[in-house]
């Protein structure tokens, strides 16, 4: 049984920045002056950010090392903060999280690998690491030198609340009443700004009508998007039958659990796919897999590739434009000559980061492409 709470919109505007451009290199051939998202003011390319780093669990802190080589490689004015908590190795102390809440809040900006939460645990640390980090991003790309099936999606799912929420208790011995809450967010909102088009999302009708009817309504407030709606098990089936039709698709947190990692696949897996989490004041930025990769550590062999996209996007939305078209252009031309094992290649975790590193050949522009029958408009769809 799920009981439904509304409560009022919430949009990005302020943290959205300038219209995005993914992926696109600057052809500019100098650093253009900076902008603080938070102030509007104007820095200077000299200028150095701050940015909160939780390294996480399993292969995290070595994927986290590789970011921090190749930043310091390509001189990327960007310092950091790290901080070292795992509710597997014991490390959550509330000192700790009291330093690391107090970064976040400074900073406003992190990067932070997956945090494994043991089965006996209803993930505390996870929860306190996202304070109101309502919105995640992934970004599923068919990579220049990978190419896959899938060529480009934006899946936006609402990650504090729905049934990962753990508002659950027993009425009577025997029935567990379930309180799946609901916020309306800022999907509309992003695909306008960053995507240019339209949503598309996903719903059961059964379970989620206050999502599904949420979503009509903003909707009637973005009258340039092309809206529709699509229930969780169809959807699975077309992404794998028909990808491209795809631009958008916007879920609740379970149903969007599921197709982050369905959409991985469709790209050979989650060492390749960006991800990264809003909320009015603050933005994480991570990987899309939710798995540590524990078996890997020590190994050498972790796919840095997802966690330096993610890292671009940081870039992108501290305003360093050039530096971030500058680390993803990089990343693209290494993917073409060199493959982890994860994609079949015998290269390793430090010779993708040492190469990324490098300094990057002449410009160019990558432009985007969307869904021919679309004339150049993306399609966003709910999932239910």
């Amino acid at each position: 049984m799920h009981t439904f709470y509304g409560r009022p919109n919430l949009l990005l505007c302020p943290v959205l920045g300038p219209d995005w451009h993914w992926p696109a290199v600057a052809a500019a051939g100098c650093p253009a002056p900076q902008y603080d998202h938070l102030s509007g003011c104007a820095r200077g390319a000299d200028a150095t950010f701050t940015v909160t780093v939780v390294p996480g669990d399993g292969v995290g802190p070595e994927l986290m090392t590789a970011v921090k080589e190749v930043f310091k490689a390509a001189d990327l004015p960007v310092e950091f903060e790290e901080f070292h908590l795992s509710e597997v190795q014991h490390m959550d102390s509330n000192e700790k999280l009291q330093q690391l809440l107090a970064s976040m809040k400074t900073n406003r900006v992190a990067m932070k690998g997956k945090i494994n939460t043991p089965v006996e645990f209803k993930g505390e640390l996870a929860a306190l690491l996202r304070p109101w980090l309502f919105a995640n991003v992934v970004h599923v790309n068919s990579l220049p030198g990978y190419s896959t099936r899938h060529n480009n999606l934006v899946i936006i799912r609402e990650q504090t609340e729905g049934e990962y929420s753990y508002l659950d208790h027993e009425i009577v011995p025997g029935v567990i009443e379930c309180l799946k809450i609901i916020t309306r967010e800022f999907a509309f909102d992003y695909a306008t700004k960053k995507v240019h088009g339209s949503p598309q999302g996903q719903h059961h009708v059964s379970l989620d009508g206050l999502f599904l009817r949420c979503c009509a309504e903003v909707a009637e407030l973005y009258p340039k998007i092309k809206y529709n709606n699509l229930i969780i098990d169809s959807c699975c089936m077309q992404l794998v039958q028909n990808p491209y039709q795809f631009d958008v698709l916007v879920m609740p947190n379970l149903y969007g659990n599921i197709i982050d990692n369905l959409a991985a696949g469709l790209v050979d897996g989650p060492g390749v796919v960006p991800g990264e989490s809003y909320s009015v004041e603050y933005a994480v930025f991570e990987t899309e897999s939710r798995n540590p990769f524990a078996q890997a550590v020590g190994r050498n062999i972790g796919n840095p590739t997802a966690m330096l996209l993610s890292t671009a996007n940081m870039l992108h939305h501290l305003n360093l434009e050039y530096h971030c078209n500058m680390l993803s252009y990089a990343v693209r031309i290494v993917i073409k000559q060199m493959w982890t094992r994860d994609l079949g290649g015998y290269s390793t975790t430090r010779d993708s980061a040492s190469c990324c590193g490098e300094p990057p050949p002449p410009t160019r522009v990558l432009k985007r492409s969307w869904s021919p029958e679309l004339n150049g408009q993306p399609n966003i769809i709910w999932i239910y």
